[in-house]
């Protein structure tokens, strides 16, 4: 399907009660949102980018609402119809917004419409409604639409599907969850053949990749959905927050710069303070608490607290009643409060294309720019928010790219067919591959994941439970029983948290027990909770919690008031630094010229490397290794991201075992990595013992990372989340769900039965292909390893360098492998700084002022 020029494009005329809507608001619909009408009326699927607040939902759902005002309203005693249009969201807070948002208008135009959502919030009781009586426009997510096609009534519900709208679409199709979503789309095509999609973004990267992913593909040629491109808009106003306070050498935290963020929020109406995980929204809400004295009404939003706290921040800000909200991922997507008139982001955004998302979340108006501070919580961050803020000024995007669909969410999607209806081999192999990111799936691949959905493999086969499918006389492919369509439904998705306990708020009773009942906080990953002891207090939704012990399947806590709270950690929670960004802080690097746009504290801070070491070349790879105390390190500065730079550690420290230099541990950052040893890394590297080339070779992902591999933790952890997703081990069963330590022994113990009895499995083959693109970031590894073959450069110094010193500060904040508690762990932070920056040490100063011979002091 051929995009036609938006040029040529000539928009139709709304309907009699959209145009008097926009007028009697001083309104006139806009181009971009005519021209997509007028195309998705002639057939067209639409993919639609342009400008937060340039009407991107209006315009999505335009040709939905038209369609149905033409209709008119279903007569009552009609025949079942089924939903005219799904919204598909990443979010289920942005489902339950555009709810709000659209129903407006629709009432004020008397539209014969109705609109409802379905969320994994949604009470049992409407979904089962839904069913029977579907509203016209159903708002969903993508874990509720494969729900919804597994259903034997699934035909029935979809046969007048019209349009499915896809918002934020980027941020839908390059996961796992968008690979599901794919097949599911693959699945309604066949159940309402006529359907048109439209696709709709602001932060694209390729177009032409979600153009593909929004129509079905056909062998041999290239389908794509048309294109219409809305205005640029303003640009937004972004700065760098130029903190009187001494920028952190390390940390995540910012808390530097507090005071300046508090005074930004009292100066707006309405600010949304970004940050990258959840444990940085709760320290930053406490500190803002902490010193606002003015109590402003501040609140807090991420996705581990209670839904009701959720709903309640939501429907706060959209009553204008706070004045901030500190917030994670969550809010990341288009949900609009137009009195939102400042963004702060926290923390550097580790993307381009992630701040440009952000960002957009205020004014929400696109003929006015957006106003943002950026907050560097350390000074590497200081040149990535730099970066990030130049990228944002020329429209740079770096949105990941969409892979190749994997095979344990393929597994589950076998399953949840066979569901739905018994499937021929065959017939569903088409349907599959007609799906973007399976359309290039071999046939004898499909057929290896029907068979494990059948037997659960060769290993496991005699095992009656692995037994999902089963093929009929006719040759069709069934589920074995109910029980294993009701366990799929439980354990369907591909989204696999750490096993959460829930949060329960008790009193102790005038006996000294724990009462019952109790407010529900939200949840907490049940392997942060197993280092906790009773008494040990802890940070969540704004409060310092005291844990009081656990309960069936939830922790009870209590409130008490504590200056040493620790923070709950979340899997997964770091984002990785685009490839994108990364370049940029190494061309920043690089050219002294670029400087100038740094805070003082920072260009000192490189004008003294310069001075004592250099900084990297844009494509070299700079080695500085010197002593300190008794161990020899060596700091390699990579700009490659927090996981490359962990495997690169990992294989590193085996070949530098291999040359007989005792390495004892490594930790790595975002920009570099460092490895310490007993022997004297320099000499060695000088003496070519190893030469730093051999050490540095693309061979290293061979054999090395092999074996390493095989003795790793890591394998067994990644098969444990490609076991859940296809279904190999439920989390879920009725009125119970298995804990962490139940779904790792029952994972690890067929791990190694696979290893042994069947590598060539599927789900191991998946679990390679998931550590090497995730948790490994191989390809990006290989692709520096290419990178700086020849353009290494080593400096054997005498103590560390300014470059070294926020590595070094990391040592002992994070678990590493071999001697994480050395006794380097325990030397100053101030002495390392003072010794990296040439200024006497807090020793040597207190030696000098030492009195001398009659009593007098040195100065």
């Amino acid at each position: 399907m051929n995009a036609t020029d938006s040029a040529t494009a000539r928009p139709g005329p709304l309907p009699r009660p959209f145009t008097d809507w926009f007028a009697a608001r001083g309104w006139a619909p806009r181009a971009h949102q005519l021209e997509l009408l007028e195309r998705a009326r002639s057939g067209e699927s639409l993919l639609l980018i342009a400008p937060t607040g340039a009407g991107k939902t209006l315009a999505g759902f335009l040709p939905s609402l038209t369609d149905l005002v033409a209709r008119g309203r279903i007569p009552p005693g009609s025949a079942f119809t089924g939903i005219h249009t799904l919204y598909i969201s990443p979010l289920k807070a942005l489902a339950v917004d555009i709810e709000r948002n659209l129903a407006k208008p629709v009432e004020e135009m008397g539209l014969p419409v109705t609109i409802e959502t379905r969320t994994g919030d949604t009470p049992q009781s409407k979904r089962q409604r839904q069913r029977l009586n579907p509203p016209d426009i159903l708002l969903t997510t993508p874990e509720q639409l494969a729900l919804l096609i597994a259903n034997g009534e699934a035909a029935r519900f979809f046969k007048d599907l019209k349009f499915v709208v896809f918002d934020e679409l980027h941020s839908l199709v390059t996961s796992k969850r968008g690979h599901l979503l794919a097949l599911a789309l693959a699945r309604l095509r066949k159940l309402a053949p006529g359907l048109r999609t439209i696709g709709l973004s602001a932060t694209v990267a390729d177009p032409m990749d979600l153009r593909r992913w929004l129509v079905g593909q056909v062998p041999g040629k290239d389908h794509h959905a048309g294109l219409v491109m809305g205005p640029s808009g303003a640009k937004p106003i972004i700065t760098i927050l130029k903190s009187e306070q001494h920028i952190p050498w390390s940390g995540h935290s910012a808390r530097y710069a507090m005071p300046e963020v508090y005074q930004a929020i009292r100066d707006h109406r309405t600010a949304l303070l970004f940050v990258n995980t959840r444990s940085q929204a709760e320290m930053l809400f406490q500190e803002l608490w902490r010193i606002n004295e003015e109590t402003l009404p501040i609140a807090l939003h991420h996705g581990s607290l209670d839904v009701a706290q959720r709903r309640k921040v939501e429907n706060a800000m959209a009553e204008n009643r706070l004045r901030a909200v500190v917030a994670t991922s969550t809010l990341d997507l288009g949900i609009d409060w137009g009195d939102v008139d400042l963004v702060i982001h926290v923390g550097a955004p580790k993307g381009a294309s992630r701040l440009a998302q952000r960002i957009g979340r205020a004014n929400h108006r696109m003929d006015e720019p957006s106003r943002a501070i950026l907050v560097p919580a350390n000074r590497f961050e200081v040149m990535e928010c730099q970066a990030a803020l130049d990228a944002n000024y020329i429209g740079a995007q770096d949105t990941p790219p969409m892979t190749a669909g994997a095979l344990d969410v393929l597994a589950q999607h076998v399953l949840g067919m066979a569901c739905a209806a018994a499937f021929d081999e065959d017939e569903l192999f088409a349907e599959i591959t007609s799906a973007a990111p399976y359309a290039a799936l071999p046939r004898e691949t499909f057929s290896r994941v029907v068979q494990f959905v059948a037997t659960g493999g060769y290993a496991l086969k005699t095992y009656e439970r692995y037994a999902k499918i089963r093929k009929t006389k006719a040759g069709l492919w069934r589920v074995s029983n109910l029980q294993v369509a009701q366990q799929y439904r439980l354990n369907l998705g591909t989204i696999v948290e750490m096993p959460m306990l829930n949060l329960r708020l008790v009193k102790r009773n005038a006996r000294g027990s724990l009462g019952r009942g109790g407010a529900a906080l939200g949840k907490v990953e049940e392997y942060f909770l197993e280092t906790m002891a009773p008494g040990d207090t802890f940070l969540f939704a704004g409060k310092v919690l005291r844990f009081e012990g656990i309960r069936e399947n939830e922790c009870l806590v209590s409130q008490v008031f504590s200056q040493d709270p620790k923070v709950p950690v979340y899997a997964g929670g770091k984002f990785p630094l685009s490839t994108y960004l990364a370049e940029q802080v190494r061309i920043m690097l690089a050219d002294p010229e670029h400087w100038r746009a740094l805070p003082g504290q920072v260009r000192d801070w490189l004008s003294i490397q310069r001075d004592v070491s250099t900084v990297p070349k844009r494509d070299e790879l700079l080695i500085e290794t010197f002593p300190r105390g008794s161990r020899h390190y060596m700091v390699a500065y990579a700009f490659e991201g927090r996981l490359a730079h962990q495997t690169l550690g990992m294989l590193l420290t085996r070949r530098l075992e291999r040359a007989g230099l005792k390495p004892l541990g490594f930790v790595a950052t975002d920009y570099s990595l460092a490895v310490w040893a007993l022997d004297d890394l320099g000499a060695a590297f000088r003496a070519r013992r190893p030469s730093l080339t051999d050490l540095f070779d693309e061979d290293m992902l061979g054999d090395d990372l092999e074996a390493w591999l095989d003795e790793s933790w890591m394998l067994k952890r990644t098969f444990r989340n490609c076991a859940v997703i296809a279904g190999l081990i439920d989390q879920r069963h009725p009125g119970k769900v298995k804990t962490g330590r139940q779904v790792a022994v029952s994972a690890d113990l067929i791990y190694d039965v696979l290893r042994s009895h069947e590598p060539d499995h599927i789900l191991l083959e998946a679990t390679r292909h998931d550590a090497a693109t995730g948790l490994l970031d191989i390809d990006r590894l290989g692709s520096m390893l290419a990178r700086i073959k020849g353009h290494i450069t080593h400096r054997a110094l005498d103590r560390i360098s300014p470059l070294a010193i926020p590595v070094m500060l990391e040592i002992g904040k994070e678990p590493v492998s071999g001697e994480a508690h050395d006794a380097v762990l325990a030397e100053a932070a101030e002495d390392l700084i003072a010794e990296a920056m040439g200024e006497p040490s807090k020793a040597e100063t207190t030696e000098r002022q030492r009195p001398e011979g009659g009593g007098g002091r040195t100065e």
